[in-house]
Parts: structure tokens; C-alpha cells; sequence
């Protein structure tokens, strides 16, 4: 499975012709979506969700096909023809013969005086899981877990505690862009010196990167 990643929390996965994007928000490059088969949504966050370029892209593809939580699907109501499909925990479909199962529920905390949104994680083909913005721990293995190294809603020990108890062949950096190039670069040191004793590798991939999932 080819992994290219497009800015932030944006990510775009290809297998066999088959293309899928996970997250496209804001910050994300919007091309992520050119060709894109399926878009994957964890929830309504504009860092995550640029409605306005999903639903373009919607309209100039009506092939195009959406997996959301029900928040995020909610707001996508009008583009029709069962386009848009709600998921939740222990989901499970198929895109293109690609598997695709839905983990988690709720957004992490931030402050206790901040509401929670939904929130659902993706795990792909089996082997990539994407996160959204939590700490969801699949019921199953990971091959390669995507993650979310910096966010109002984190704090780096966290984060190194969660890649522990995964414990994936693969980290691969995602939802970096709150952070400067100096904060990106404590953050790798900090994340590869707490994985250090796992089997896991650790790995920043920079916007626009990509590499073969093997």
C-alpha cells in the first residue's frame, strides 16, 4: 500500500488502483482529494473536515464516496444518492476491496469545560490505523499507526505511552501542524528516545512524503 501524506492529519493510502483519503481539513493540501475513490472523515473538526472542499470535491465527482462519524455526515446531508455513510464502533465495509473498520467513539478530552465530539478511528486493509484526534486502542493488532504527535487535547508523554501500548511495527508522524520546525524537531527526539526499547520504528514523514507500506 502505497502512504502519502498531505499536511497535518491528511492522509492518502492507494492499493491496486483503489484511493483513499483520510482527513482532509484546512490544512491540508487539497489535491489529496484528485482521483480520491473514498474519503474517510474522524470527525467535525475544521483541521480535519474542510467541508467546503469535500463537497466540492463531491460535486465534481459523483462517484466520489464518504465514510464519517454522524456529526460530520450530518452536515454533508444534500449531496444524496446514499453518498454519505455514518459509522461508529465496530463498523466494518469495504472500498474497492480494501477492508475498513471503524474504532473509538469519543474525541479525547481537552478541559472539562469543553464539550466532546465524536470521534471514530480508522483502521485500514487490516494493518494502518488512523486515530482522529484519540487514544482508541484497536481490538486488534497494528502494522503501522499513524501518530498524532501534537494537539491541544495531548502532551508528549501521552503520546509515547499510547505508541507503547499499541505497539506497531510502524509510527509514522501525522497532525504536526500547530507545531514550528523546532517543536517538530523535540517532539521526534522526545517520541524516539520513548520507543527506543519497543519494536517499534518510529517515523516523521514530512507533507507531500510518501512511502511503500510493506
Amino acid at each position: 500500500m502505497r502512504f502519502t501524506r498531505y499536511g497535518h492529519a491528511c492522509v492518502r493510502l492507494e492499493r491496486d488502483g483503489a484511493v483513499i483519503v483520510i482527513d482532509p481539513g484546512v490544512y491540508s493540501d487539497p489535491h489529496a482529494l484528485d482521483g480520491a475513490h473514498a474519503v474517510l472523515v474522524t470527525h467535525e473538526h475544521v483541521d480535519h473536515f474542510a467541508e467546503p472542499v469535500l463537497r466540492a470535491a463531491a460535486e465534481t465527482d459523483p462517484a466520489l464516496r464518504i465514510w464519517a462519524d454522524r456529526s460530520v455526515a450530518a452536515r454533508l446531508d444534500g449531496l444524496g444518492g446514499g453518498r454519505v455513510t455514518v459509522v461508529g464502533d465496530g463498523d466494518a465495509f469495504d472500498i474497492e476491496g480494501i477492508g475498513v473498520e471503524a474504532h473509538g467513539e469519543l474525541h479525547a478530552p481537552t478541559h472539562p469545560d469543553l464539550p466532546r465530539v465524536t470521534n471514530v478511528g480508522f483502521l485500514v486493509d487490516g494493518a494502518v490505523f488512523h486515530p482522529g484526534d484519540a487514544f482508541t486502542v484497536p481490538s486488534r493488532p497494528v502494522d503501522t499507526l499513524l501518530v498524532p504527535v501534537h494537539g491541544p487535547w495531548s502532551k508528549t508523554g501521552e503520546i509515547i505511552d499510547y505508541v507503547r501500548e499499541i505497539k506497531p511495527r510502524h509510527a509514522l508522524s501525522i497532525h504536526d501542524g500547530g507545531l514550528s520546525e523546532g517543536g517538530n524537531a523535540l517532539t521526534d527526539s522526545l517520541l524516539t528516545a520513548g520507543v527506543r526499547d519497543s519494536a517499534t520504528d518510529y517515523l516523521r514523514v514530512a507533507a507531500g512524503a510518501g512511502m511503500e507500506l510493506t
